[in-house]
Formats: C-alpha cells, sequence, structure tokens
C-alpha cells in the first residue's frame, strides 16, 4: 500500500481515537466538561435555530477581510523588502517592532481610533494576518539561491525578468506558507476581536456562553472555528500543491 493511499484512514482513525479520548475523559473521570454527544445536541439545536450559520457568516467576513487585505499588502511589502536594500532598511525595524507587539494589545488603540463597528474588528485580524505573511515573504526573497539569479545574469536577463521568473517562483514556498500562518493568525484573532461589541460571531457566542457557564456552547463555537480553520488550511495546501509542484516533497 501506497503512502498515500494508507493517509485517510490513518486520519479518520486520528479523529476517532480523539473522540473516544474525549467521551472517557467526560464519562470516567472528575473533570467538568461536556461530552459529545451533549455538545453534538447543543449543535443540532444551534443549527436549527439557524444561530449557528449566522455566527460563521460573521466570523467569516470578518477574518476573510482582514487576511485577504493582510496577505494582500504583504506580499509587495514583502518582496520590495527583499529585493531592495534601502527598502529593507526602512522597512524592517518597523515591522520587527510590531511583531513583538500581540495584536490583541492593540485592541484598546482599535476601538478609541477606529470606534466600535467592523473595522476595529477587521484591523486587529488584519494586522495579525499581515505581521505572519510579510516575514514569510520577505525571507522567501532574500532566500533565492545567488547561483540561479547570477545565472540568469549570465544569460543576459534583465533584473525584471529575474524577479518575475527567478525570484517570484522560488519565494513562492515561503508565502503559501506565510499565508497558512497568516490565516492561522486570523482565525486566532477574530475570537478577541469579537468583544468589540459584537452582537454575532463564533467568538461573541462564546463570550455570551461564559457568562451563563454554557459549556456546550463553547465547545460548539471552538470546534466550529477548528474545522473551518482546517478547511480553509486544506484549500491553500492544495493550492500551494498546484502552484509549487516542481518542488520535490517526501
Amino acid at each position: 500500500m501506497s503512502r498515500k493511499s494508507e493517509l485517510p484512514g490513518l486520519r479518520f482513525l486520528s479523529f476517532g481515537l480523539g473522540i473516544l479520548a474525549w467521551y472517557l475523559l467526560t464519562r470516567f473521570s472528575a473533570v467538568m466538561l461536556p461530552g459529545p454527544g451533549e455538545v453534538a445536541g447543543k449543535a443540532w439545536s444551534a443549527i436549527e435555530s439557524g444561530r449557528l450559520f449566522t455566527d460563521i457568516a460573521a466570523s467569516l467576513r470578518r477574518v476573510l477581510s482582514g487576511f485577504l487585505l493582510g496577505t494582500a499588502l504583504a506580499i509587495p511589502v514583502g518582496f520590495l523588502m527583499g529585493w531592495y536594500r534601502v527598502a529593507r532598511g526602512l522597512l524592517d525595524p518597523w515591522i520587527q517592532f510590531f511583531r513583538m507587539i500581540p495584536p490583541l494589545a492593540i485592541i484598546p488603540l482599535a476601538i478609541i481610533t477606529l470606534g466600535i463597528d467592523e473595522a476595529p474588528k477587521i484591523f486587529v485580524i488584519f494586522l495579525a494576518a499581515f505581521l505572519s505573511s510579510v516575514v514569510a515573504t520577505y525571507q522567501g526573497v532574500i532566500g533565492v539561491d545567488r547561483t540561479l539569479i547570477n545565472a540568469a545574469r549570465v544569460l543576459g536577463a534583465k533584473d525584471g525578468v529575474i524577479f518575475a521568473r527567478v525570484v517570484v517562483p522560488a519565494s513562492l514556498p515561503f508565502i503559501l506558507v506565510g499565508c497558512r500562518i497568516g490565516l492561522g493568525s486570523a482565525w486566532a484573532t477574530v475570537v478577541a476581536a469579537e468583544l468589540i461589541a459584537a452582537q454575532s460571531g463564533l467568538g461573541f457566542r462564546m463570550q455570551q456562553a461564559q457568562l451563563y457557564y454554557d459549556m456546550p456552547t463553547i465547545f460548539v463555537s471552538l470546534i466550529t472555528i477548528g474545522i473551518l480553520g482546517l478547511a480553509m488550511d486544506r484549500i491553500l495546501q492544495l493550492a500551494e500543491k498546484r502552484l509549487t509542484n516542481w518542488q520535490e516533497r517526501l
């Protein structure tokens, strides 16, 4: 049996073992957590009422808006920093400075400057995605094999051709990895972002459930975020395989 044919079975086995461990933990230990059946019942109730779909739509809109804006800006800025030393010297200190500040720490400032509508929520998600993606793109550009660039110059290629035909393809794996990290950062930030006067969203629902010690609802939101994030990550993985099919893989 090939390695590719084994993977789906292993993944289903891992999922099943995880559910079993969860059930045993809640059934035979003193841990006060809801079991799989109780969480499934709460999820079905949220689906029937339509509340879960409303929360999913709200969180997805915020995550996608912040993530797409963040990566759309991060990629050209990363290329600029990697290709031009002057731009690197000017921008790198600020990028590294803001990387040390958690995006969640920006929330109070975002509320004061942007209000309590959708703008501050999207902004903190944008910042988390941008800072993750820009560093990966920058590292991809400066990590391009100099032999490839020198060979292109020997063959008479100009800087524009070298950038488009050598640097961009060689940097693509780093960019896509940065996008995946940025996506994870966006989902990690959305829960806190939805503390900003939100009326819907998975993070908002978790905060409301916390007030009433509604553990099953918290689990439903957590699992939903995990499923959505995993699905989006798999889409990026498929894009990575198609765009970098020239790259050797284990």
